[in-house]
């Protein structure tokens, strides 16, 4: 299915108490990822459909964030504003990954759009 959702994320506060809640609750396997200068991005695989990641980000809220795939990040984030998306962090590379932006919906919805990087 063309821009489906491909990836969730959790920012919270204690990744540790969310790990042991939703690995209790669904069975989701962890993996932590050292990201350098302090950060750890834990990922999880939630057996069907997309999986997801989680992390601390002191000052930010606790909540889910969705990412739906896209073909060029671009002429996305483009597309999303002059529909009248805020953006709220433009286009960011994640190195070896591909590339993302978190946009308001025009309600206010926060979403996230992500191309991955080809070979």
């Amino acid at each position: 299915m063309a821009n489906s959702f491909v990836h969730i994320e959790l920012t919270t506060p204690d990744t540790a108490k969310a790990k042991s809640f939703y690995g209790k609750l669904f069975n989701w396997t962890f993996t932590d990822n050292d990201m350098g200068g302090g950060m750890v991005y834990t990922t999880f695989s939630a057996g069907e459909g997309p999986g997801g990641g989680m992390m601390s980000m002191p000052g930010a809220p606790t909540q889910w964030l969705v990412y739906v795939g896209v073909d060029d990040i671009h002429a996305a984030t483009a597309k999303a504003k002059s529909l009248g998306a805020t953006i709220i962090r433009d286009s960011m590379e994640v190195p070896n990954m591909g590339w993302f932006t978190i946009l308001n919906d025009p309600t206010g919805a926060m979403v996230a759009i992500w191309q991955p990087k080809t070979s």
